[in-house]
């Protein structure tokens, strides 16, 4: 095995799974593939390593768990995945600081004026703002962080019945592009549907059911706050977009990355912009996060007890492009692991025929619509086939 290091591999029945994978990858193949295109053949191993890998149901957790000291060539990621633009960082950045807005006097009128000016002109330059003073207590914060990390850190055999690449509303998995993109991102996720129709709660994993039960009503209550304040900055009533229902629905994105042994060849996450209305990110204090911002990437430094918010394309969408859904990634680390919890508020795959276009109450000869109306599952459906590397608000441009 030249490009890995492993420490006890066949001593386990995780170790003789992942030997599988690894020899698929060190497979040279017989005559009838040697004789394919070059990039057929490269195709062709790739899709067998994946395949073998997707098998062991123990993700980039179980990598780490057997010694892996070297990258598997299936993280391998294109160089312009990584190098697409210049990264702005630490001394260099010069003010290019995504906005911080502080809620403690959100009910005091005067105050809230200035708290809707300042995220009306992140949400318009940035997309990306943090929220601090927002009434979620840190000890509810730090638990769900430790619970997510409870579920990714238990042993193989109590996260694999999570384990699906369908649409199930409790599930675990590495990558869902993990068949289709040229490099996997270094992370493991659990999704967990919470609103609007959430299932039983003993279908959430035991290791963090009644955290995410918690949070998800701490989130929900503060997310009805961003949202009043965001419809104020469109010059809305304060309950509209809660009124169309940009609030009925959220999801939880609990995101693993383990400590990275080639951190310089992938990353964490690849850039993408988010499927949604709106994503509240609780993150540790790891860091990784960028935003892309004048053809930068700028770092988002954890801030003890912020909240990240993002503007998702869904809320772009109905704004009109008054407001911004940009593209973000996250950098894979050699320290960790790196913790979030993201909080997508759509209904994503709830059955609805209710459909979205730009808000007539923002529309004028001089501001006509630059979008059609549609459905969240056909927004959806775009997304899913760019993978979310393009902008799937394009198929959707009058």
């Amino acid at each position: 095995m030249s490009h890995l290091t492993l420490r006890n591999l066949s001593k386990t029945s995780l170790g003789i799974e992942y030997k599988n994978f690894f020899m698929a990858e060190m497979e040279i193949g017989n005559d009838e593939q040697k004789m394919l295109p070059k990039k057929v053949h490269k195709d062709n191993d790739r899709a067998k390593e994946v395949k073998a890998f997707d098998d062991t149901k123990a993700g980039v957790q179980g990598l780490v768990d057997v010694g892996v000291v070297k990258l598997p060539p299936i993280f391998h990621m294109p160089r312009e995945y990584i190098h697409d633009h210049p990264t702005l960082n630490g001394h260099n950045l010069h003010g290019f600081q995504v906005p911080t807005i502080d809620l403690k006097h959100v009910s005091d009128p005067c105050i809230r004026k200035e708290i809707v000016d300042k995220m009306r002109l992140a949400s318009e330059k940035w997309g990306f703002f943090q929220v601090i003073n927002h009434g979620i207590p840190q000890d509810v914060m730090k638990e769900v962080l430790e619970g997510v990390r409870r579920f990714h850190e238990q042993p193989r055999e109590m996260k694999m019945k999570y384990y699906s690449r369908e649409t199930e509303i409790v599930r675990y998995y590495t990558n869902y592009d993990l068949h289709q993109s040229k490099g996997a991102s270094w992370r493991d996720t659990l999704i967990c549907v919470m609103a609007p129709n959430p299932p039983p709660p003993n279908m959430y994993p035991s290791a963090c059911r009644e955290i995410l039960v918690e949070y998800s009503k701490r989130v929900q209550s503060i997310g009805e706050v961003i949202f009043k304040l965001l419809s104020e900055a469109l010059g809305l009533d304060p309950d509209h977009l809660k009124d169309i229902g940009c609030l009925e629905g959220h999801t939880f994105g609990c995101q693993y990355y383990p400590p990275c042994p080639e951190p310089e060849r992938t990353l964490g996450h690849v850039r993408h912009r988010d499927p949604d209305f709106l994503t509240i990110l609780l993150q540790d204090q790891i860091g990784g996060l960028q935003v892309l911002h004048q053809d930068h990437w700028i770092d988002v430094p954890p801030l003890e007890g912020a909240l990240i918010i993002n503007i998702g394309d869904l809320l772009q969408l109905i704004s009109n492009d008054k407001f911004r859904s940009v593209e973000h990634r996250v950098l894979a680390k050699s320290v960790g692991p790196r913790i979030s919890l993201a909080c997508l508020f759509s209904t994503h795959l709830e059955p609805s025929n209710r459909v979205y276009g730009p808000l007539k109450q923002l529309l004028s000869p001089q501001n006509p619509p630059l979008y059609e109306e549609t459905t969240i599952l056909n927004y959806l459906n775009s997304y899913k086939s760019v993978g979310g590397l393009e902008n799937a608000l394009s198929f959707h441009k009058l």
